[in-house]
């Protein structure tokens, strides 16, 4: 569960630094790659990566959820859900770079959501949206004595 919150955590970081890149530095939007973006341009512009770890995302969140119960099973299962949601639009991704056809007659692949903001903006929305209530039911876990609970990484008093 930790090592699965440090990946989405610094996921989160790779977003927080693009979006410092872009607001702070100025950087235009394309020159902001994040941190593995720099050495790593094709990361940033790879759809199959982005789908790739959305996916594992996805996994993850499906696997660890049998070790949640309770108030930490509610905030796990509303980050599985929005996942889910994020799952499908990088699938929709995926789908319009393989096959040159873009939503919506847009220059590029184009999710839903993205016809009403800006793909930054979006991603870090997104990460919020998953990160937040993760953390909570990682924190509501840790600190419960619940008997239905799993594992042994409760703190108990």
């Amino acid at each position: 569960m930790r090592v699965f919150l440090v990946i989405v955590l610094a996921h989160w970081a790779e977003h927080l630094t693009q979006a410092v890149q872009i607001y702070a530095m100025g950087w235009p939007v394309p020159e902001a790659r994040g941190v593995l973006g720099i050495p790593f341009p094709w990361l940033v512009t790879s759809e199959w990566m982005h789908y790739g770890y959305a996916l594992v995302m996805l996994v993850g969140f499906i696997l660890l959820r049998p070790g949640f119960s309770g108030t930490s099973r509610i905030w796990w299962n509303i980050t599985l859900g929005v996942q889910v949601w994020h799952h499908f639009e990088h699938l929709l991704l995926l789908i319009q770079a393989l096959s040159g056809a873009y939503l919506a007659g847009r220059a590029v692949p184009t999710s839903i959501i993205q016809l009403l903001a800006p793909r930054v903006e979006l991603h870090l929305f997104y990460n919020a949206l998953v990160t937040l209530p993760m953390v909570i039911a990682m924190v509501v876990h840790t600190r419960t004595d619940d008997a239905a609970a799993r594992c042994t990484c409760a703190v108990r008093a």
